[in-house]
């Protein structure tokens, strides 16, 4: 217990190094770096996956916003959330930091520490007039961090905002959508008028015609979400603003499906992104680093010229935002890591990504992912979750069910070119021996460098941290 205080302190110290100097920064001191302060809306969805939106070649759900802000920014075709589960994967956007740094805020309903650097704060400080609406950072009360809210004051809509603006303020919004999170209203994707027949189901899961029909469902929830940001791109556009905005939509995690949702497969972790910014970025390419969404916070402070504290690990995108070269921008791009520590269900995990390998480790081998029926468990109540346990048993079924229900081992490795939906774990095929060795000691290397107290034998310290 001795060695853990020591730990934490010495942890807290080193995570806020930098906050105490760049809060107390003001407004003129960014105006000699920019001509005009950008006005940031960061747009957030709550459970949506790539690919499903239009641009990505979705043919059922419609996107029309996203769309418009990818043709008319950067759209990103590698991004992903560090974490696939809703506080931890906020938590990482607001401190630029792997959420595995934030002490309880690796946990679902955990909080972030009083010591951490929130970009929000820090715009708040340097003279922008910050808020949300709807969902923020997960808990309703922070336990570590300051009496005010992650995002700051709460509003019911874009336009309440506004009108709560002082006369030449630049904003900085947060619109947290609840969509497409469950539950859902059975049936309403195909009332609508979307095919189920015409739904790519992901391979993770079975295809059939309750499944399509959820699928559906929730993607009638990522075109209201869709539609919800379009309201804030109009009343930026009908007062001559939007083209003076960074703009930034994408998700927190995955699909609340079997086999997405709180797991580090794609499906759990690949996020739609795009970003538009007027003329200040060429627009329509198509970036293909791998970025992920501790990259958001020092993007921003870099986009209206504050310094991005040395405690962020995430790497700003404005130089890929300002070239115009489609495809690979930064070589060195090349992996994102990922992780989880409790989401419902305490599971550890992390995971590195790159264009060719998927490699994760379980650090509890042997542990059931998830629970059986119950809400309190990793994978949300639905129609798709019921079939699944309803069918274990059909030879369709048993494979997929498997991979989402039941103990997993140590180590899981996918040979991303022969199976790019993650389906068969080549781990312990002697073929992959050497890769697999490969990938386990490139993640220790980066685990190691970003500090992940799992690193170091501090993995109890994760359940020591109150949930609210």
């Amino acid at each position: 217990m001795k060695d853990q205080m020591i730990y934490r302190r010495t942890f807290l110290k080193t995570v806020g190094l930098g906050f105490v100097s760049l809060s107390t920064g003001c407004f003129s001191e960014i105006r000699t770096k920019t001509k005009k302060h950008p006005n940031i809306v960061f747009m957030i969805a709550d459970d949506w996956s790539w690919p499903h939106a239009s641009i990505l070649g979705d043919t059922v759900v419609k996107t029309p916003v996203f769309d418009r802000i990818a043709k008319e920014g950067v759209l990103f075709q590698n991004a992903y959330t560090v974490a696939p589960s809703c506080t931890p994967s906020r938590g990482a956007v607001l401190t630029g930091q792997y959420h595995w740094r934030l002490q309880g805020a690796a946990n679902l309903w955990g909080s972030l520490p009083r010591e951490v650097p929130l970009y929000t704060d820090m715009l708040k400080t340097a003279g922008y007039h910050v808020g949300h609406m709807a969902k923020d950072y997960f808990p309703t009360k922070n336990l570590y961090h300051k009496k005010t809210k992650p995002c700051h004051k709460k509003y019911p809509s874009f336009a309440e905002f506004m009108k709560d603006r002082k006369q030449g303020e630049p904003i900085a919004f947060w619109l947290g959508g609840l969509d497409p999170h469950r539950p859902y209203d059975t049936g309403a994707g195909v009332r609508s008028g979307m095919d189920a027949d015409k739904v790519k189901v992901p391979a993770c899961m079975p295809d059939v015609a309750e499944v399509r029909s959820d699928i559906c469902d929730y993607y009638w929830e990522v075109q209201r979400y869709d539609r919800q940001c379009g309201e804030v791109m109009q009343h930026l556009e009908n007062i001559g603003e939007l083209d003076n905005t960074l703009i930034i939509m994408t998700s927190d995690n995955g699909m609340p499906f079997p086999n997405c949702k709180a797991t580090l497969y794609d499906m759990g972790t690949h996020m739609p992104l795009a970003i538009r910014w007027g003329k200040n970025i060429k627009s329509g390419r198509v970036v293909h680093d791998f970025v992920d969404l501790c990259d958001i916070a020092p993007t921003i402070l870099e986009a209206v010229g504050l310094e991005t504290p040395k405690v962020m690990t995430g790497r700003s995108l404005m130089n890929i935002l300002r070239s115009s070269k489609d495809g690979v921008v930064e070589k060195n791009r090349n992996y994102v890591l990922g992780g989880l520590e409790t989401h419902c269900f305490p599971n550890p995990r992390r995971s590195i990504r790159t264009k060719d390998y998927l490699y994760i480790r379980n650090y509890y081998e042997g542990q059931w992912p998830i629970g059986e029926g119950d809400y309190d468990y990793d994978i949300d109540p639905g129609p798709s979750k019921t079939y699944m346990m309803n069918h274990k048993e059909d030879p369709d079924v048993k494979k997929l069910y498997k991979l989402a229900f039941l103990a997993h081992p140590k180590q899981e490795l996918f040979d991303l070119k022969k199976d790019p939906d993650q389906l068969n774990n080549v781990a312990y095929d002697k073929g992959y021996a050497k890769i697999c060795r490969q990938m386990d000691e490139m993640l220790t290397e980066k685990l190691k460098a970003s500090d992940d107290p799992r690193m170091f034998g501090k993995g109890n310290l994760f359940k020591e941290y109150k949930w609210q």
